[in-house]
């Protein structure tokens, strides 16, 4: 077995990954027509299992993809693909679950009437963990200076679909500078997000994370501290339109997504950050292992492996 294996599930067949499974003529690889969810794993339990789902749908309605799964379906269809990577000798305490679901193949050509049936594939691997030198000296971020967000009359930042090359680009260019991730801007010069993830700062010990109508993916793991966590841990949190000229009046970065959490940032660019044990970043990291804990006693409904 490879050293990092991937289990995966196309349309209900059980393989390894890297063999392929799905036509030259799908759109989702012709086309990036299609939509895609992340969950992780605590104590063997999907966390935020509903919430991720309901995203799934509201992008499925955004793409008019009919989604060739209900619920407890693609349950059962992870249930045994975690199955199969756990047999397969695939390790990890804390697993990383994608399904992906595209329109079909068919004949080639935009019209979404030639799609026959839409497909799906599950991919289950390792959740990827913070090491310890991120976490004390947090990520180096930088800004993209040749590309901006698209915005959401032209490609929804908000649908989690298979289009992202914006994205990539964006990446690249942070990448080519030494970063570990990039901040895209909005063409109205406002902060929006990474490539991968929210963006929160912290000043004066007030959590603050750009609005959604600055063009941003609606994070599931944004949403919980918004709105559960930071209460928690005795914090205010509330959305709030930021540029990169306010960056030297925070005191802390931190990035947010479902795999990773709260990610601290060193620095954006010549800009540097708070980083440490007694941040407002880790104090807020560590109540969101708390939920994660609790919510996995509370969900054994959810409970995969």
């Amino acid at each position: 077995m490879a050293a990092h294996y991937i289990q995966a599930c196309s349309n209900g067949r059980l393989h390894d990954a890297r063999e392929a499974s799905i036509s030259p003529l799908n759109r989702g690889f012709l086309y990036g027509d299609a939509i895609y969810e992340v969950w992780r794993t605590c104590d063997g339990v999907v966390f935020a299992w509903e919430e991720h789902w309901a995203r799934l749908e509201r992008s499925a309605a955004a793409l008019h993809l009919t989604l060739p799964l209900t619920p407890s379906e693609a349950l059962e269809q992870i249930r045994r693909t975690v199955a199969a990577y756990r047999a397969a000798g695939g390790g990890g305490e804390h697993l990383y679950v994608r399904l992906q679901i595209t329109r079909g193949g068919g004949m080639i050509g935009l019209d979404v009437a030639l799609a026959d049936r839409a497909d799906y594939v599950i991919l289950v691997q390792p959740n990827p963990a913070l090491t310890a030198a991120q976490l004390r000296d947090g990520y180096k971020v930088s800004v993209a200076t040749s590309l901006r967000r698209n915005p959401a009359e032209a490609l929804n930042p908000a649908w989690k679909t298979g289009n992202y090359l914006n994205n990539v680009l964006c990446l690249r260019e942070a990448r080519a500078r030494g970063a570990d991730e990039v901040l895209i801007l909005n063409l109205r010069g406002e902060v929006t997000e990474a490539a991968v993830c929210n963006v929160a700062f912290v000043r004066e010990g007030v959590v603050l994370t750009p609005p959604l109508s600055a063009g941003i993916l609606g994070g599931i793991t944004r949403h919980l501290v918004l709105h559960e966590v930071a209460a928690r841990a005795g914090l205010e949190a509330r959305e709030e339109t930021i540029t990169p000229a306010d960056f030297p009046s925070m005191q802390e970065c931190f990035l947010l997504a479902t795999t990773k959490d709260i990610i601290p940032v060193g620095a954006i660019d010549d800009v540097r950050f708070a980083v440490g044990e007694q941040t407002v970043s880790m104090r807020l990291k560590r109540a969101f292992a708390d939920y994660l804990r609790d919510y996995a006693v509370r969900h054994p409904e959810w409970r995969v492996f």
